[in-house]
């Protein structure tokens, strides 16, 4: 009998432990929007009347060929190109195209796929507009085509943990195809507004203010949409793809890095995180029963099987482009190319060497003509 009680608490403790590691990861999936991880050190900055080099310590990321951007804790920009030289064992040097504030040795940074921090330094003159959404303005930027007005309008919604910023590198792409764009913030992204306990809901909430903004888009002249959704902005795409606003086409979708089942995803940011790619299991409970949603700090559950684009790909009918790199750890290649042989009819999908949205950075010439020839198509002008 005292084994049996001994063995019934010690699965018991266990089963407590399971379950508080679930709590935590649900927690922190969907967190309040925070500041970055400054995870790096500048080991060195080689000035000469050529060039300035950064030296860095060699990841998977610096030693990376393509070109990126350094974000400094100090508040600084650098932005690397392709230039790459070896510093000896364990070290790299990143040559800089162009530098905002100050570059020294101890500082710390975060690297990033980020190009841009503003429409002026993407070449892209916006205007600031406010799309009003059920719990607030949501402040968004206007962006109108190289050539001519257009009735098409490209929406950009950018990811969980990324700000808005990260869309201007295909935005570029848009105005130079003839669109106008919409490059918007939804409840909760650090911008948008506060909603609740400032919690994302992986965008089955987060939908509700982007259909806000193509409402928006509509009432200023849009008849028929493109809709741009990184990472978990492809969430709220496919979405509103399925779901669209009245009034408005949704004529096609581009996609980088989309998640497209929360599931998977979760278990790939647990196994990039360090812990088995089983644990991320354990979040579902957390996420989506009432009661243990409440305790995340969520206002009620999520229905994350509406969420699975595998499950529902016989529900897709707009033209799909999707620009994935093979080594995204975040959001796993795989299940795009899953969702392209399911729908080979309409989903394309555009494989880049590259981690979570790197794909641009890591062959920008071939992200942006690949992206143009799509948006310039008959399938999508049609």
């Amino acid at each position: 009998m005292k084994a049996g009680w001994a063995m019934a608490g010690a699965v018991a403790a266990v089963g407590g432990t399971l379950a508080g590691l679930g709590l935590v990861i649900a927690r922190n999936l969907t967190a309040p929007a925070g500041g970055r991880t400054y995870d790096l050190t500048v080991r060195g900055v080689e000035n000469s009347v050529e060039r300035t080099i950064v030296v860095l310590d060699r990841t998977a990321h610096t030693g990376a060929s393509g070109i990126y951007c350094l974000i400094l804790e100090n508040g600084g920009w650098v932005r690397l190109s392709e230039g790459m030289v070896d510093r000896g064992p364990g070290f790299v040097g990143r040559m800089v195209e162009d530098l905002s504030g100050e570059l020294n040795a101890g500082d710390r940074a975060s690297w990033s796929g980020i190009f841009f921090s503003t429409p002026v330094e993407a070449g892209l003159v916006a205007m600031d507009v406010w799309v009003p959404t059920d719990v607030g303005p949501a402040p968004a930027w206007l962006i109108g085509p190289q050539v001519g007005p257009s009735t098409t309008w490209a929406i950009h919604i950018h990811g969980l943990g990324s700000p808005r910023a990260g869309t201007l590198r295909g935005v570029q792409v848009a105005a130079e195809a003839g669109l106008t764009s919409l490059v918007v913030t939804y409840r909760n992204d650090g911008v948008g507004p506060t909603a609740g306990a400032g919690r994302s809901e992986l965008g089955a909430a987060e939908v509700d203010d982007v259909r806000a903004a193509v409402r928006f888009a509509r009432e200023n002249g849009a008849r028929s949409v493109i809709l741009f959704g990184w990472s978990m902005g492809a969430v709220i795409a496919l979405q509103l793809a399925r779901d669209p606003e009245p009034g408005v086409i949704v004529k096609g979708l581009v996609l980088e890095s989309p998640v497209l089942d929360w599931v998977s995803t979760i278990r790939a940011n647990c196994a990039r995180a360090g812990l088995p790619a089983w644990t991320g299991t354990l979040a579902l409970p957390w996420l989506s029963s009432w009661p243990l949603a409440r305790l995340t700090g969520l206002p009620k559950p999520l229905t994350l099987s509406r969420l699975n684009w595998i499950a529902r790909a016989d529900e897709l009918t707009v033209p799909t482009l999707i620009l994935h790199g093979r080594q995204d750890s975040s959001s796993p290649f795989e299940v795009s190319n899953r969702l392209g042989e399911r729908r080979p009819d309409i989903v394309d999908i555009e494989p880049f060497d590259a981690d979570h949205t790197m794909s641009w950075n890591s062959d920008h010439v071939r992200w942006r003509t690949a992206l143009h020839a799509w948006l310039t198509s008959p399938a999508t002008t049609g």
